[in-house]
């Protein structure tokens, strides 16, 4: 297989948090929830290259943690952007041009080795790899204001998640575009270059923390793992 890469952008404000530290650096169960992502991926390949993408003002915060919290697993810090296209772009003017590379969230920690090891796997046949999930609840399309809205069959629709995994070369080439208000995360802006998307299975443990009932489910999360079997 290709050498393997992953990209891990990190720069949530935690205002939905309702916090004045960002999101990434929140503990949970004693360690900021940055470092649980980036060692889930060191776990499952400790030879694989990270980069860390980050904004600019926290790269300070965020090495003094790693001291405090005698964080060891290597990466690489790359300075963010204004957006999220361009702090993905700068995370990938650091790889070459060859090889498969995981684009994978910040508060994301509870990916599975088996939903990685199938992205990279699929990636390497056919181009991206991206994990999705059926929706459970109904759905209702609201077109515009008012009180309008028309029911709409859910088995049509998935729940997009990360990581998303790439051929280098593909999404380096995606990433030439001009950005667009369109582009909602990276499946977007490589089907825009005009590759079809291929959806793989994701785990539902997979959750993005952002609210503060998100803090709680980690902690359940994390107290589950420990439990024995």
């Amino acid at each position: 297989m290709p050498e393997k890469y992953v990209i891990i952008v990190a720069g949530g404000s935690g205002s939905r948090m309702g916090s004045t530290l960002p999101k990434q650096f929140l503990e949970v169960n004693g360690r900021p929830i940055l470092m649980r992502t980036i060692e889930v991926f060191s776990s499952f390949d400790p030879a694989m290259a990270i980069i860390l993408v980050l904004p600019q003002s926290n790269m300070a915060l965020w090495k003094e943690l790693c001291e405090e919290h005698r964080f060891l697993p290597a990466h690489q810090i790359v300075a963010g952007g204004a957006s999220r296209f361009q702090s993905v772009r700068n995370g990938l003017e650091h790889l070459p041009d060859k090889g498969l590379v995981a684009i994978h969230d910040g508060v994301r920690p509870f990916v599975s080795t088996e939903v990685i090891t199938q992205g990279f796997e699929v990636a390497s046949k056919q181009g991206n790899a991206i994990v999705s999930l059926p929706l459970k609840e109904s759905i209702r399309e609201v077109p515009g204001p008012g009180n309008k809205s028309a029911a709409r069959d859910r088995s049509k629709y998935r729940l997009v998640q990360t990581p998303q995994t790439f051929d280098i070369s593909v999404i380096k080439k995606a990433y030439r575009q001009p950005e667009s208000a369109l582009f909602t995360d990276d499946a977007s802006v490589v089907e825009s270059a005009g590759d079809s998307i291929v959806l793989i299975d994701g785990n539902e443990e997979n959750i993005k923390i952002t609210h503060q009932a998100d803090l709680l489910i980690a902690e359940a999360l994390l107290k589950n793992k420990k439990s024995p079997a």
